[in-house]
C-alpha cells in the first residue's frame, strides 16, 4: 500500500488517522482499532453500524470488467481526464462508488505523482480495484454514509454513475478542491431502453443532483458528451448486466429480448460531466 494513499484514510470507528502495521498486512489507529488487509488486497472500512450491503454482485462486476475492457467507454475516460486536469494536476484523487477502479487507474496513469483511493460497497468490485493500480488503495465502504477519509485530504473527488453525498464529499475535499460528477443524459442508451425494458433516466435527475450537492458545493461548469458504440449482443448483455438494470431484469428475460435484436447495434452513449468546487 502506498503510504501517501494510506494517509488519506480514517478509522471508521473513531475517525483517527491510520498507520501501516505488520509490514503492510493491515492498518491500525492510535486508539488500537485495527483493519486487516484482505488476501485480495483491499480494505473493509465499513462503519460499526451500517445498512445491509447493496454493492454489485460478482456477476455485475464481471460484466463491468468485460464491457470496460473492450474500450467502449474510452471517450468517458478522456472526458474525466479533461475535467480533472482543467485546474492543474491533482496529487490526491478519490473515486466514490468507483467499482473496479477502471477510471481512477486511467487517471493515475497520466498523473505519475498522484495517489488515489477507490471506494465501493461491493467487495467483488474492491477485489478487482485492489489490482487496478499500484498507487491506488481499494476500500469497501459506504458512499451514502460517512466516507472513511480524513477531512480536507482530496484534491479531486470522482462520482461516475454512483451515489453522491454532498456533505461528505465537501468534507473530504481540500479547500478549493473539485468534484467531477458523471450522470446519464436523457438519451443515454436510447436505442435499447424500450426493446430491453431498461430503466429510463429520471427527467428530474439534474434537479435532484443540484439539491444534494449545491448546499455544500458550487457548480463551476458542465459539458455534455455523446458518442455511439457498435455493440454485439454479448456486449449489450454486459452493458445491461453491469448496471442497475441488472437488478430489475431476469437473465431469461434479457436473453429473450436480446435475441429479438440485430446481431450488432449502434447504441448512443450520452452523459453529462459536471464540475463542482468546495465552498469555503
Amino acid at each position: 500500500m502506498d503510504p501517501r494513499a494510506v494517509a488519506l484514510l480514517s478509522c471508521p470507528v473513531c475517525r483517527a488517522p491510520f498507520a501501516v502495521v505488520d509490514g503492510g498486512a493491515g492498518l491500525a489507529c492510535a486508539a488500537g482499532h485495527r483493519v486487516d488487509r484482505a488476501r485480495q488486497g483491499h480494505l473493509t472500512l465499513m462503519p460499526p453500524v451500517r445498512r445491509p450491503p447493496t454493492g454489485d454482485s460478482a456477476a455485475m462486476v464481471a460484466a463491468r470488467v468485460a464491457f470496460l475492457s473492450a474500450g467502449h467507454y474510452d471517450p468517458l475516460s478522456a472526458a474525466l481526464r479533461d475535467a480533472v486536469l482543467a485546474d492543474g494536476p491533482p496529487s490526491t484523487l478519490v473515486d466514490l462508488g468507483g467499482g473496479t477502479g477502471h477510471h481512477l487507474a486511467r487517471l493515475l496513469d497520466e498523473l505519475p505523482d498522484a495517489v488515489g483511493v477507490v471506494l465501493d460497497a461491493s467487495r467483488y468490485a474492491a477485489r478487482r480495484a485492489a489490482r487496478a493500480h499500484p498507487r491506488a488503495i481499494a476500500v469497501v465502504g459506504d458512499a451514502w454514509g460517512r466516507v472513511p477519509l480524513l477531512d480536507g485530504v482530496a484534491d479531486r473527488a470522482l462520482v461516475v454513475f454512483a451515489p453522491r453525498n454532498g456533505a461528505e464529499i465537501a468534507r473530504v475535499l481540500r479547500p478549493g478542491g473539485h468534484l467531477v460528477v458523471v450522470t446519464p443524459a436523457p438519451d443515454h442508451l436510447t436505442e435499447i431502453v424500450g426493446p430491453l425494458g431498461l430503466l429510463r433516466v429520471d427527467p428530474d435527475k439534474a434537479d435532484r443532483l443540484a439539491a444534494t450537492l449545491e448546499p455544500h458545493l458550487r457548480r463551476t461548469g458542465a459539458v455534455a458528451y455523446r458518442w455511439t458504440a457498435l455493440l454485439e449482443r454479448s456486449e449489450l448483455a454486459a452493458l445491461v448486466g453491469m448496471g442497475p438494470h441488472a437488478r430489475h431484469l431476469s437473465t431469461d428475460d434479457l436473453t429473450a429480448s436480446l435475441a429479438r435484436l440485430s446481431p450488432s447495434l449502434q447504441v448512443t452513449i450520452s452523459v453529462d460531466v459536471a464540475v463542482y468546487e468546495r465552498l469555503g
